[in-house]
């Protein structure tokens, strides 16, 4: 999984590539905000983020916002990089759409904590934007029937749209993705089948 960093001082910039690194996820570091807009922009564009709040060009807080009003199928996880007096811009970044912050200098337990909190979500997202995906593709192949059917009342038949009589069975096969099976229900069997095995073995008897 790609992470991306933002942060414009160079000693805490590096610092967090190589602790991250080393957890085994494949770490993208900018220096200013600008151009970690320009990461979120491209095709590969990371799905978990630590940005500095504060740095040139775009801020953390305006990155947020920017990301989230992409409205991406997997949103990205954000987590803000912040000095310990900065609470009001913390809660202005959550307000903006960060999902996290951890304070600098950071302590390496708990920023790895809070990294497999963000790749854990985004692995669910993945998994659900999956199974949505799979249930359109499921839900466009399959034709659904509404509305009143113009049905006749002896023989059952139904009229189509080209003014067209088809049998209940037809009409079905038609305009949906159902299969059948038949059978016969309690009811017709008294009523058909037992007659005409009655008829059968009488013709049965007769022939002897």
């Amino acid at each position: 999984m790609r992470v991306l960093i933002a942060e414009d001082e160079a000693i805490s910039r590096r610092a967090l590539e190589s602790t991250i690194a080393k957890w085994g996820f494949e770490v993208v570091a900018c220096a200013d905000g600008n151009k970690a807009l320009d990461e979120f922009e491209k095709a590969d564009a990371p799905l978990l983020a630590v940005l500095d709040i504060l740095m040139p060009g775009a801020t953390g807080i305006d990155i947020c916002e920017s990301v989230r009003l992409k409205g991406d199928v997997i949103p990205p996880y954000l987590i803000l990089l912040t000095a310990r007096s900065d609470k009001a811009d913390v809660v202005r970044g959550l307000e903006a759409g960060a999902n996290d912050y951890i304070t600098k200098p950071f302590d390496p337990a708990e920023l790895h904590a809070r990294i497999n909190v963000g790749a854990q979500m985004i692995s669910l997202r993945q998994k659900l934007a999956q199974r949505v995906s799979e249930l359109e593709l499921v839900l466009s192949q399959v034709k659904t029937l509404e509305g009143m059917l113009p049905i006749c009342g002896y023989c059952k038949s139904i009229r189509d749209d080209q003014n067209y009589w088809q049998g209940v069975e037809e009409y079905l096969r038609d305009h949906s993705a159902a299969q059948f099976s038949h059978s016969i229900c309690p009811t017709c069997y008294e009523k058909v089948v037992v007659p005409q095995l009655e008829q059968m073995r009488e013709r049965l008897k007769s022939d002897k």
